[in-house]
């Protein structure tokens, strides 16, 4: 029997030239997706790779990882299998659980420059716009998936994502390639099943391009968001000081209401923070951007906070002060941890300390010599004149001898702590909790 020809299926280019990793499930997408790429020498000679991600979520997924193996020897491609557990224990669902099972996997293997090739088609794309519609995202969500992005150490990369899948099944049939049925796809547990089976289909027949708009939406929202996100990286570059975690708050104010919002969230995610909700942009700017210099005016969510201090916005995670009567001795041969996560070190290859150092938290009334000084100072106007904000005062761990104060974390130093580092070719570092 004469079989028609298979789509051409053009690839969207990769980013870069590197090893490529093709995410391997043994269904239809993945299937052409390695099929397809196997036909491309530049990348069988860069190194190609599947790595199949066992879940262990289906009564068959023994079956199907031995049938991975079966297709990869056929078409000589070197593939990995790892098994993962599926971690249900945060709430978010069984499709995304899995997927950030699959991507801690895809970080372990690559290297740096390496490239994930995804399987998703233009039909995976309207799904997630429409998804991300009905979740009432701006125009970063419903820029829905790109074709490539930076991740981890490397890139995701989507050459089929411009494919309707009706290509992918053409090109199946023609190359005579066989794949697996994910039982789970058929039913509507899951909302991307409901859109598939059941939404999408009564809209094709009223627009049968409802697909090719969705995705079409999806890049115009993409080409509007590298626009605004522009703006945002504008925006903190006005507002940046040497601080990362810090911003001047003179151009915050005088932004417009919704480029200060993206801003601060991109601001926020930069720092590895939990999201900033819509209450700490309202909070920011009720509160923090016109409160008194020296109000510390905050605001505090899920274990992160941002304050308002002088002229500055400052944002890092909740840190406790060292508790009230703590103290430890210390000989600074080995790193000292203290009890918010933070520690102690003394770094270079010197002695340690000639006799051993208490460590104690802020009590209030502390005096130090400084060096080349004649008298000693109030800590509290030494640590306002270098400009330490008061809530890391608070968790300053103060280093003692014959109870004379001889350091403040590595912020102020006395003059015999100083005489004696110098001398010792070492130097301390108080690190933050």
């Amino acid at each position: 029997m004469h079989r028609p020809p298979a789509p051409s299926l053009a690839l969207s280019p990769p980013p870069v030239v590197g090893r490529v990793w093709v995410a391997f499930s043994g269904g239809l997408d993945s299937t052409v997706l390695l099929h397809r790429l196997t036909q491309e020498g530049t990348l069988r000679a860069g190194g190609l790779h599947a790595i199949h991600v066992h879940h262990g979520l289906q009564p068959d997924a023994d079956a199907w990882a031995t049938h991975c193996a079966a297709l990869c020897r056929t078409l000589d491609v070197p593939l990995q299998v790892h098994r993962v557990h599926v971690d249900m224990t945060r709430g978010e669902g069984v499709e995304a659980a899995a997927r950030r099972a699959r991507h801690a996997v895809f970080t372990e293997v690559m290297q740096a420059g390496d490239i994930i090739a995804l399987a998703h088609h233009r039909d995976d794309q309207a799904e997630t716009f429409l998804l991300r519609a009905l979740r009432a995202s701006g125009p970063e969500g419903l820029a829905a998936m790109r074709a490539w992005r930076p991740f981890g150490t490397g890139w995701l990369w989507r050459p089929l994502l411009d494919s309707p899948r009706s290509d992918l099944e053409a090109y199946a049939r023609a190359a005579s390639l066989s794949w697996i049925e994910d039982p789970s796809n058929a039913g509507t547990a899951f909302d991307r099943n409901v859109l598939r089976h059941q939404v999408l289909p009564l809209l094709r027949q009223r627009w049968p391009q409802v697909h090719a708009a969705f995705a079409r939406s999806a890049a115009l929202s993409a080409e509007a968001n590298d626009l605004l996100e522009k703006q945002d990286r504008d925006l903190l570059a006005s507002a940046a000081t040497a601080d990362p975690a810090a911003l001047h708050v003179a151009p915050l104010r005088d932004a417009g209401a919704a480029a200060r919002a993206r801003a601060l969230r991109r601001w926020i995610d930069g720092l590895a923070l939990p999201p900033l909700p819509a209450e700490g942009v309202a909070r920011i700017d009720a509160e923090l951007l016109d409160a008194r210099p020296d109000a510390q005016a905050e605001f505090a969510w899920h274990g992160a906070i941002v304050r308002r201090w002088r002229d500055l916005l400052h944002a890092e995670r909740l840190r406790p002060a060292l508790p009230e009567g703590w103290q430890a001795d210390w000989s600074g041969a080995e790193t000292l941890p203290l009890p918010d996560g933070g520690w102690l070190s003394l770094e270079g290859d010197g002695a340690p300390f000639d006799m051993p150092v208490r460590v104690t938290g802020r009590r209030g009334g502390e005096r130090i010599a400084l060096p080349a000084r004649s008298h000693r100072h109030a800590l509290k106007d030494v640590l306002q004149s270098l400009g330490i904000p008061p809530w890391e005062r608070r968790q300053l761990p103060l280093l003692w001898q014959d109870d004379v104060l001889w350091a403040a974390g590595d912020l102020v130093l006395s003059a015999a702590c100083d005489a004696w580092l110098r001398a010792a070719g070492r130097r301390l570092v108080w690190h933050r909790g």
